[in-house]
């Protein structure tokens, strides 16, 4: 497990599902680097790569092979959370990796007795040493997914700027509303990130403005860039924030890993990368 951190082991982590029913809107990017930012304000932080095409996991350069037991096997009730649990390369900041057996997981599951309440029951009494859980989910409102909604405290919505935003962000608020009225009433949006933003580009400030408008101070004032960086990033195994710190792309989520803190916390961060 992390590094101890400096607050109470036993709290109850902020559990957080990162989700996006659309692929390409930078849901696996945000999960990563938020989560880095995090782990910069020591803050210690478990990653829950919950989809199975593992871009988190092989985002922060765990080899497609050899991760060990990870998140199916924990869904499936094979081994505990602790024994899924892998270290990073970053202070502060674990992940539970996906492997290739979760493509199967949804079907697997159907015929499970308390298949949308796996995660829960995995965290229950588990999460005593991390302060923050995202969990990445994949890009379908499915039984994963679902497994991710009932175990959070908060959905945070990483939403492109582009032309069919709005329609996607309405279908994901549905399907938050159904769970929070089934298995989770205390599941709420806690914010929505604009990504891929360019300023040079009329729909983005269009898109922006139109989003803004539609959910209030819940989209956050940070936005993330349009950033060749945040692209190369993945194919060297690192955050952002580690490949290259000074890019506009690292800074907006060192700015976004401050701007949740505030929210959620009340108080500012203290961080210890660079900027």
């Amino acid at each position: 497990m992390t590094s101890p951190g400096l607050e109470d082991e036993t709290a109850a982590p902020r559990i957080i599902a990162i989700a996006n029913q659309k692929g390409g809107v930078g849901k696996t990017t945000t999960a990563i680097n938020l989560a880095t930012a995090l782990a910069a304000c020591r803050k210690r932080v478990l990653i829950v790569d919950l989809d199975p095409q593992g871009n988190a996991s092989t985002g922060l350069g765990l080899a497609t092979t050899g991760r060990g037991p990870g998140t199916y096997a924990v869904l499936m009730g094979e081994v505990s959370l602790a024994d899924g649990v892998r270290t990073t390369a970053v202070d502060f900041m674990d992940i539970l990796p996906s492997t290739v057996d979760l493509l199967g997981a949804e079907l697997e599951l159907v015929a499970e007795q308390g298949r949308e309440t796996r995660l829960r029951d995995a965290f229950a009494g588990e999460t005593g040493g991390w302060d923050y859980i995202l969990i990445d989910c994949p890009p379908a409102l499915g039984l994963l997914t679902l497994n991710a909604l009932i175990a959070a405290s908060g959905v945070l919505v990483p939403l492109q700027t582009e032309f069919y935003a709005l329609e996607g962000l309405s279908h994901l608020l549905r399907t938050v509303e159904r769970v929070r009225g089934v298995f989770n009433p205390d599941l709420d949006i806690i914010g929505v990130v604009l990504t891929m933003y360019d300023r040079r580009n009329n729909l983005s400030e269009m898109v922006a403005r139109d989003v803004r408008a539609y959910m209030g101070e819940r989209v956050y004032n940070t936005v993330i860039p349009r950033n060749v960086r945040i692209s190369e990033a993945p194919s060297h195994g690192k955050p952002v924030l580690l490949y290259d710190v000074r890019s506009p792309g690292a800074q907006a989520y060192i700015h976004l890993a401050g701007e949740l803190l505030r929210r959620l916390e009340g108080r500012p961060p203290v961080t210890a990368i660079a900027s």
